[in-house]
Parts: structure tokens; sequence; C-alpha cells
């Protein structure tokens, strides 16, 4: 989703990157592997008898980091679609179709995995995290990014994270085109910070008490919306008036939100706001010998995110069949599972997400120039 105004060269783009932002990728993608693992078992249900607290807090509380990645989501549309704040976009479902086309191909590749994941898994076990065989229905309203409004079943555990990636995408886009058709000619520099934290209000006040919305934009749009705003008011070209008030359209109603009915969840994507405010922007050189690693969990996480769950699913099975049920053995296959995830994203990243992406990009460069020839 990068905007950048000139090409860098090689060299300068892999000195520097936003290491931030990397490393809060990188740090909830192992979260949410290990939350899936002690909420799915059963190699967890057999560790919990000597880890109780652990696998309690990896079962439950630990879900929330995936607000660090609605948060970042955030951040980083507004750096590709209005990067000053200002209303208009000239080609909005040019934008929504550029998300879908970069999220989908994957996912679907990660769901037919999930599907034949769960095949197998269920020669080896009977447990509540095997899918039923997948119907076409199923998947085809996986492969629409409807499986959760339209009431299918999910199958894998990151499903419903990529279809409200994509609503809220789509929330924005049309936002903005809305918002300049309204504005005509007339420079109205606040008109979309407002509407963002008309959203954010809406959202934390309304929606997001009420889990009936969960498969649906309005209930995280809170925390997508303080990542926009974010990098609006870390903008080093606005003066400090206009950042203490960009500041106050995301804190007042974030905080009279928690004030209401404090929410872990929220909490943790304010602080993720506020700590993108204070360092998102910043680009750190990839050397020495953790932030290339970072880097590279960064840039992986969303492959990590698609594939780890058939994976996990894979080696719970395999460890409930061929292993003993004690609780030593069970853990080491945790975190052989943990580990297999990240070299199956590594793996996935490299042979399913980027190729994909080339394929489609140079698709859409065909159909586009093919009109301009004629």
């Amino acid at each position: 989703m990068s905007t950048a105004t000139r090409v860098a060269p090689a060299g300068e783009a892999a000195r520097t990157q936003f290491g931030l932002i990397n490393l809060l990728k990188a740090c909830a993608a192992q979260l949410i592997i290990l939350h899936h693992l002690a909420f799915y078992g059963p190699m967890a249900d057999h560790v919990r008898p000597i880890l109780p607290a652990l696998i309690d807090w990896l079962g439950g509380s630990a879900r929330i980091a995936v607000q660090v990645f609605l948060v970042i989501s955030g951040f980083l549309a507004a750096k590709s679609l209005s990067p000053s704040g200002h209303a208009g976009l000239s080609d909005p479902l040019g934008a929504i179709g550029h998300r879908y086309v970069k999220l989908v191909p994957p996912f679907i590749v990660a769901t037919l995995a999930a599907a034949a994941a769960s095949a197998l898994a269920a020669t080896w076990m009977t447990h509540d995290s095997i899918s039923p065989p997948a119907t076409w229905d199923q998947l085809s309203a996986h492969a629409l990014l409807l499986h959760g409004v339209l009431g299918y079943p999910s199958l894998s555990a990151g499903a419903w994270y990529v279809a409200i990636d994509f609503q809220l995408y789509a929330v924005m886009v049309l936002a903005l085109w809305l918002a300049g058709h309204l504005a005509g000619k007339r420079r109205l520099p606040a008109l979309m910070p407002f509407v963002v934290a008309l959203g954010v209000a809406l959202s934390l006040l309304y929606f997001n008490l009420d889990a009936g919305w969960d498969n649906w934009a309005p209930y995280f749009f809170g925390s997508y919306g303080l990542g926009l705003m974010a990098w609006w008011a870390s903008d080093s070209r606005r003066g400090s008036g206009a950042v203490a008030w960009l500041a106050a359209l995301a804190l007042l109603p974030t905080l009279a939100a928690l004030l209401l009915e404090f929410r872990s969840r929220i909490a943790l994507a304010l602080l993720v706001a506020c700590v993108l405010f204070l360092w998102g922007r910043v680009k750190t050189a990839s050397n020495g010998r953790a932030w290339p690693l970072v880097n590279s969990l960064g840039r992986i996480s969303y492959s990590v995110f698609l594939i780890h769950f058939p994976v996990c699913l894979l080696v719970n099975a395999a460890f409930t069949r061929f292993v003993p049920a004690e609780p030593v053995s069970q853990a080491l296959g945790m975190l052989i599972a943990w580990a297999a995830s990240l070299a199956a994203g590594a793996a996935f990243h490299r042979w399913v997400e980027v190729p994909l992406g080339r394929v489609v990009h140079f698709a859409a460069a065909k159909i586009v120039a093919r009109p301009l020839a004629a």
C-alpha cells in the first residue's frame, strides 16, 4: 500500500524499513499462533496441568493481539489512500478492487489448505477444531469474503480477519470518495479527520458494545480509525495546534468509551496508536542481527496469519495419534507447531503470496493497457 514519491534504489530499500511496524506485526503474529494453539487444543489441554496460567492466558487474553493488526492496517491505509488527510478519491472501485485482489488469492489458497488439513486431521483424531467437509457454497462465500455475514462457518481461525480488513478498507475508500464529492472544490482539511473521529465514536460507544456486530466493519472501526488518526497526527508538516486537535479528536471518544465500559482490546488499540503516532514513521536500518529477523517476520506476517491454522491442526492431529498424551511431549508438540507455522509462513510468502501478487499485477496491467492500445 506504499505511496512513495520516488523510486528508492534497491540498496536503500533494503537498508531502511518501518522497523517498529514490522516489530509490532512480528510480535502480534506470534501471539496469534500461540493463542490458537492454546485455544483449540488438544495439545494445550494436556499441557494445562503443568502450565495452567500460561495456557489460560494464551487461550484467552492473547487474542487481543489482533488489535495490533487493526491499528497498523488503518495507519497504512491512511498512508496509501490519503497521506495528508484530505477528502477525495478519483477511482474508489479501482482502489477496492486492488485491495481485494491483494488479499484474496493467497487467502483462497490458504482456505483450501485448511479444508484439506481438516480432512487429513479427521483421520487421526476427533476434535471440535476440525471442520466438516467444505461445501461449494461455503468455499464461494469465503472467496467473496462473505462467509461471516452469510453465516457460514470459517474454515480457518483467521478467516474472519481478512473479511473485516477488506470491509474496513472499503469503508474508508467510500468515505474518502463521498466526502470529496460533498466538499467539491472547497478545501476542507478538517473534514476527513472529523468523519473518522465520528466513526471511531460511533464504533466504540455503540457498535463495539454489541457482539452481534462482530461480522461487520463498524464493530472494529474504532481500532482501525485510531490507526488512521495516528498517521495524520504524526505528519511533521502539521503545526502543534493541528496535532493537538487531531489527538483530541482521537482520544476523547476513546477515553469516553473506556470509561463507559473498559475493554482491554480497546486500551491496547489506543496504546498501539500512541506508539505509532510517536514512532510509526521512523525508518530503521536493516543491519545488525535483530532487525533483519524482525523485518523478515513482519514481511511474512500475513502469510503466517493465513497458513498457521492448518499447520497447527495437522501437528495437533499427529501428536494426538502418535505421541503419548503426557504434558512434556505435548508441550514439545506446541513448540514444533509454532516453529512449523513460521516456516510454512515463510514458504507461503515466497511461493504463493508473492508470485500470486505478481500474476495479479501483470493481469491488471494487461487489462488496463488493452483498451489504450485499441
